[in-house]
This record gives structure tokens, C-alpha cells and sequence, in this order.
């Protein structure tokens, strides 16, 4: 009764099971298996020893990535000076390996033979160091301009900072970028003066220069380390490390022991070269601080600005470490980019990311103006930042259609600076601090323009 109940697929089924099962009998298929099955048991295993057996393999200790030397992850949020383009950080085979501790000048030079740069060694060795700027007025928006043996490519990838040595009788300018390298280049040589080197991992942040020697130039790194180029011991020393970015460098005025640095979220320090140790460290900001600057009359005073939208002067020597209170605040809408004393100290010029230069005056910095201006420089490119030149009357800031802006402090009107020798854009400036009417510019590509004082 059952069968009458089958379907035809049903019976179908049931009849090849049973023609596959004789199939498999008749080659004893089973039987092979399981025989194979058995070979491939292993013995039992031995009991074992209760006494333990010591391990041949190195305990693994834990060591911070600074102590290894290796630079410190990134725990920052993307930012418009933080390295975007994907294959940027890829270093090239002529690199010198990077490592913590002194590295010799000839081993982080990069592309040529240890002792091709010995032209710029001597250069620095013998520059003549100038502290005064001279005096001859000039109008920067119609009395400058570029010539074209004054731009050259001096590094590889986008710049983020960039300072004249400072001497009196020629034009040495330095700048880093975002791939960890520091150029020199020799104005007066052309093209042939250029030279690179490579003693950081990342991103430079800032350079500063020695304020009684040139031979002594500071660089800061996205890698947590501040490194001292020192020319005359040929070495770049390692002077202060950290487990945490640093954004920021500055230098006290004729104090030649006394660093600053941006660290970390909002952290300001404060180091002591000579006693080699940190003296001093305030949590002043939420989020980094992207510029470090003193008043050049009084060096109690410092202006710092902030990725928190904020920019803030302090005196040093009343920051309270676990309450600090500025003396003078500027709210911007977005992250402010840099806060910079101008050269009397009398004013301060903010720039911020919301399309704004804000230029504090006053007995008590209470008097505020606003500059309208385009600071949408996106992924690509360094942030604008509005530099003082040599005077209170004049701020310089770049230009998204390849120029520079030349900014009025007393009319705020702005006047561009074109050239057909400026084919991308300028982003981060620095005057020269001894001759005056000479203002370098630098571009995402590495580019650097050297603007000058038209001859009368």
C-alpha cells in the first residue's frame, strides 16, 4: 500500500540509492576508507611532565612608540594641513632611514652625494647675521614683484612652513613639507642652490631660527619630535619627544633657551634647552593649536589660535595650569588658522577658516576690525594664514586666483599681486626679517616665489 502512495520521482529516488549502494559495496569503497581513516590517527600522546618546560621565546615588553622611535599615531580629526593625497607619504629608496636620537646632516640628505652641500654649509656658517630692518619706505601694493629666476620647486611635496635665515647681505630661505622634508634654498644661486634633507617621518609643522645664531634652526613634526639642525656640529639633534603630534613652534625674542610648542589637543609647553626638560605645560585650547606667537615688545605676551575657533593672547608668566584665563579671546565661526603679533606689537591679525582676518587694536586689543576674504583652500592646499610684512600697515595673505593679497590695515582695502611667473597658489608667506620689501610664498607644489622690492 505504501508504494501505491510514491510518486514516480519518489520511486525514481529510492531506486538510485539503492543501485549506488551496491555499486559502492562491490568496490569495497567503505572499508578502504575507513582503513585510510585509521592510518592517519596519531599515537596517543605522552603524558606530560608536571614539571613546566621554559619557553625559548622572548617575552614581548610593552614600550611606547616614542621609545621604539616611531612616530605616534594620528588620533587627530582630517584637516586641511594634515597629509590627504594617498601615495604622498610613500618615501622614496634614496631616503636615509629615519631614526630617534642625533642624525648626522650628510645621512638626511637627500638625492645627492654626502658632500654636495657643502656650498650651503659655508653659506650659513659665514652669513652675517642682521637684527634691524632698513628703513627705506615703500608701497608693497604697487612696488613689488617677481621675477623669474626667483621661483623654483624646493621640495618635493606641499609646504606647510617657511622662514628666511636671518642675513642682512643674502637670501637664504628654509621650508618643510608634508612628507617630512626640510629645503634650503640659496637665492642668489638659482635653481643650483637648492637642497633637501629628511629628519622627520611626517608632516613639518614649523621652523624656527635661532635668535642669536642661524647656524641653529629648530623643526617641529607631525611625528611627535623637535629636531635642532645645527650646522656648525653638522647634526640634526633630537631635542624633545613626545607620544603626541606637535602642530606649533615658537621661540622667545632674544631668549636662546626657551622653546614653545603646540601639543597634542590644545596643550602648550614650554622647554628649557639648556636645563633639557619641559618647564612649563598649560592645556589652553580643546583642540590644536596651530600657531605660537610672541609679542616682539613684550615677550610676556603670547598669542596662540586654535582648530577650536578660538584665538587667545596670555600673559606666561599668570597662566593658571589647571584654570588658565586668557587676557583677550576672538571667537571666529570655524578653526582659526593663526593669530600673529605685528611688529610693534600693537595689533593682532587673526585668520580663520570662515572667511575672515580679524585685526585686534587698542591699549587693551578692544578695538576689533573684519576682513572679508575667501580662506576655502580645501584638502589640497595649506591654509591661508595673514602675515604681518614689516610695518603695522600692511598684512599678506594668499589668493585662490594665484596671486597674493596685500591687505591694508588703514583703509582695508586689498590689492593683488599677479605675476605670469606664479602658476599655482601661494599659501604659507614669510618676510624677510632683514630686508625689507622681500616676501617669500610657498605653494601646495613645493614651489617656492620670492617677491621683491621693484628698483628705482
Amino acid at each position: 500500500m505504501a508504494d501505491k502512495t510514491l510518486t514516480d520521482y519518489e520511486r525514481r529516488r529510492i531506486d538510485n540509492i539503492r543501485r549506488n549502494g551496491e555499486m559502492m559495496a562491490s568496490l569495497m569503497l567503505h572499508q578502504k576508507a575507513s582503513s585510510l581513516l585509521y592510518s592517519r590517527r596519531s599515537p596517543s600522546p605522552k603524558p606530560q611532565s608536571k614539571k613546566p618546560k621554559l619557553s625559548s621565546s622572548p617575552v614581548a615588553i610593552r614600550r611606547s612608540l616614542r621609545t621604539q622611535g616611531l612616530p605616534p599615531s594620528s588620533s587627530t580629526p582630517p584637516s586641511d594641513d594634515s597629509p590627504s593625497s594617498p601615495s604622498s607619504s610613500d618615501q622614496p629608496p634614496s631616503t636615509p632611514p629615519w631614526k630617534q636620537g642625533p642624525l648626522r646632516i650628510s645621512d638626511a640628505l637627500v638625492g645627492d652625494s654626502p658632500l654636495s652641500d657643502r656650498d650651503l654649509m659655508d653659506v650659513i656658517k659665514s652669513g652675517s647675521v642682521a637684527s634691524e630692518v632698513d628703513d627705506l619706505g615703500f608701497d608693497p601694493m604697487v612696488e613689488m614683484c617677481l621675477k623669474p629666476e626667483n621661483v623654483a620647486r624646493v621640495l618635493p611635496e606641499r609646504i606647510l612652513s617657511v622662514r628666511f635665515l636671518p642675513f642682512g647681505d643674502q637670501v637664504v630661505v628654509t621650508v618643510g613639507d608634508k612628507a617630512g622634508n626640510v629645503g634650503f634654498w640659496d637665492v642668489g644661486k638659482g635653481r643650483d642652490g637648492v637642497y633637501v634633507y629628511k629628519p622627520h617621518a611626517s608632516p613639518v609643522s614649523g621652523i624656527s631660527v635661532h635668535p642669536f645664531a642661524a647656524t641653529k634652526i629648530f623643526t617641529s613634526s607631525y611625528d611627535g619630535f623637535i629636531r635642532l639642525m645645527d650646522v656648525e656640529e653638522e647634526t640634526f639633534n633630537m631635542i624633545y619627544a613626545s607620544d603626541f603630534e606637535i602642530f606649533s613652534i615658537s621661540q622667545v625674542p632674544n631668549d636662546h633657551n626657551s622653546l614653545y610648542c603646540g601639543e597634542g589637543t590644545g596643550i602648550l609647553k614650554a622647554w628649557d634647552e639648556r636645563a633639557g626638560k619641559v618647564s612649563g605645560s598649560w592645556e589652553l585650547h580643546e583642540d590644536r593649536i596651530n600657531t605660537i606667537d610672541f609679542n616682539p615688545q613684550n615677550t610676556n605676551s603670547i598669542a596662540t589660535s586654535s582648530t577650536d575657533r578660538t584665538a587667545c593672547i596670555w600673559d606666561v608668566r599668570s597662566i593658571n595650569k589647571d584654570s588658565p584665563e586668557s587676557l583677550k579671546k576672538v571667537q571666529h565661526l570655524r578653526a582659526v588658522h593663526s593669530a600673529f603679533f605685528s611688529p610693534s606689537g600693537s595689533c593682532l591679525a587673526t585668520t580663520s577658516i570662515d572667511d575672515k582676518v580679524i585685526i585686534l587694536s587698542g591699549s587693551d586689543f578692544d578695538d576689533l576690525s573684519m576682513i572679508l576674504h575667501n580662506n576655502q583652500t580645501g584638502r589640497w592646499l595649506s591654509s591661508f594664514r595673514a602675515i604681518w610684512g614689516w610695518d603695522d600697515s600692511f598684512l599678506f595673505i594668499g589668493n585662490m586666483r594665484r596671486a597674493v593679497d596685500v591687505i591694508s590695515t588703514s583703509n582695508k582695502t586689498t590689492i593683488s599681486l599677479e605675476s605670469e611667473h606664479m602658476t599655482s597658489i601661494p599659501c604659507r608667506f614669510s618676510a624677510h626679517p632683514c630686508l625689507k620689501g622681500t616676501m617669500a610664498c610657498a605653494t601646495a607644489g613645493g614651489k617656492v616665489n620670492i617677491w621683491t622690492k621693484i628698483s628705482r
